[in-house]
C-alpha cells in the first residue's frame, strides 16, 4: 500500500485514512512518545522568542514576523509530511507505518472523547472535574458548578471535534485525491493526505498558541490565526451540513443548516460559533452563555435557545454524533475510491 498508485489507487488512498482514524479511536494520543504536535510548537515557542527580540513592540515587524512564522512552519511540516510519504514509496516497510501513525497523530476524535469522558466521570467531584476540564478548554475553570462543568464539556466536545478530527480527516480525503490524480497526471510531486494533515495541523497550533487579542499576539499572531480560519471554514460548513444524517434526521438539513449560520455569526470566530450551533441543534441541547477567561468575561451567544441545557446524556450525545459522522464521512469518500477501482 503506497501512493506510487496504479490499479486501485483509490481505494488503497482510502484504506490509509480508515486505517488511521482506527488507530487513533484505538490509540489516541499514547503518553510518553513525541508527538508532532509538540514538535510544532517547540519551534513556535523559539521562532516567537526570535521575533520578539527583533521586532520588539512595533506593530509592523510583529505582523511580518507573523507571517514568516506561518509561512516557516506550515510549509516545513506539510514538506515533513510530504518526505514522509516519499519515504512510503521508496521503503514500504519503514515509511508505511510511520505514514499511519503521521496520519493517526493529526486526529484527535479518540484523545477527545477520552478528555471529556474523564471530566464526566470524575463528577460529582467538582473539583477535579475543574482540574479534568482545565486541561482541554480555555475558559477559567474556577468555581464552575456542575451544571457549567457540563455545558463546558459539551461546548469543547462540538467545537474541537471540528478542530481536531473533521478539519484534519477533510485535508486528508483532499489529499488523497489529489495523490491519486497526480499519479495519473504524471504528477507525483503534489502532497498528500499526511502533508496537507500536517499542514492543517500548523495552522491549528499556531492559532491555539499566537492567536490571541492582547499584546505582542494581536500582531505576531494573525496571519496563523486567518490561515487557520480559513482552513476550517470549508469543513465547519460541512460537518454542519451532514450532522443531521449522522443524527438520523435527514429532513432538518436545511433548517438546522440555516439555524447554525445564523446563530453562529453572533460568535466572534467563523467557525466555533457554527459548529457549536449545528451540534446544538442535533444533539438537541442548549449551549452558550457568560464565561470567564483570563482576560475577562465573555457572553456567548445561546444557541438551540430553546432546548434544554446540557446533561450528561446530551455531552454522550454529541460524542456519539461525532463517531457516527466520522463513519458516514469515511463511507462516502469510499463511493470514489471504489469507482477508480472498478
Amino acid at each position: 500500500m503506497t501512493f506510487a498508485f496504479t490499479h486501485g489507487a483509490g481505494l488503497l488512498a482510502w484504506l490509509s485514512v480508515a486505517l488511521a482514524c482506527a488507530l487513533d479511536r484505538l490509540l489516541g494520543d499514547p503518553h510518553g512518545l513525541l508527538h508532532p504536535v509538540q514538535v510544532m510548537g517547540w519551534c513556535i515557542s523559539r521562532l516567537r522568542r526570535l521575533a520578539e527580540a527583533v521586532a520588539a513592540d512595533r506593530p509592523l515587524p510583529l505582523r511580518i514576523a507573523g507571517v514568516l512564522i506561518t509561512m516557516v512552519l506550515v510549509g516545513g511540516s506539510g514538506l515533513a509530511g510530504w518526505v514522509v510519504e516519499r519515504l512510503a514509496v521508496a521503503v514500504p516497510p519503514l515509511g508505511l507505518p510511520l505514514l499511519l501513525l503521521g496520519l493517526a497523530s493529526a486526529l484527535a476524535g479518540g484523545s477527545l472523547r477520552r478528555a471529556v469522558e474523564q471530566v464526566l466521570a470524575a463528577l460529582p467531584d467538582l473539583e477535579q472535574a475543574r482540574r479534568r476540564l482545565a486541561w482541554i478548554v480555555g475558559r477559567d475553570v474556577t468555581g464552575l458548578s456542575e451544571a457549567e462543568i457540563l455545558r463546558a464539556a459539551a461546548e469543547t466536545a462540538s467545537e474541537n471535534a471540528v478542530d481536531g478530527l473533521f478539519g484534519p480527516l477533510f485535508w486528508m480525503l483532499l489529499g488523497a485525491a489529489l495523490a491519486v490524480f497526480g499519479d495519473a497526471w504524471g504528477a507525483a510531486w503534489l502532497p498528500g493526505p499526511l502533508a496537507l494533515a500536517w499542514a492543517f495541523k500548523a495552522a491549528s497550533t499556531l492559532d491555539s498558541m499566537l492567536g490571541y487579542r492582547y499584546g505582542r499576539l494581536r500582531w505576531l499572531g494573525t496571519a496563523g490565526a486567518r490561515l487557520d480560519d480559513g482552513l476550517t471554514w470549508l469543513p465547519c460548513r460541512l460537518v454542519a451540513l451532514s450532522l443531521p444524517l449522522a443524527a438520523g434526521r435527514p429532513g432538518m438539513v436545511c433548517r438546522w443548516w440555516r439555524a447554525a449560520r445564523r446563530e453562529g455569526a453572533a460568535d466572534p470566530s467563523p467557525n466555533a460559533g457554527v459548529s457549536q450551533a449545528a451540534y446544538a441543534h442535533a444533539a438537541g441541547v442548549r449551549l452558550g452563555g457568560l464565561n470567564r477567561y483570563a482576560d475577562g468575561l465573555r457572553a456567548k451567544p445561546l444557541l438551540a435557545a430553546d432546548q434544554p441545557p446540557a446533561d450528561r446524556q446530551a455531552v454522550a450525545r454529541i460524542l456519539a454524533l461525532s463517531d457516527r459522522l466520522e463513519l458516514l464521512w469515511l463511507l462516502v469518500a469510499a463511493v470514489p475510491a471504489l469507482l477508480l477501482l472498478r
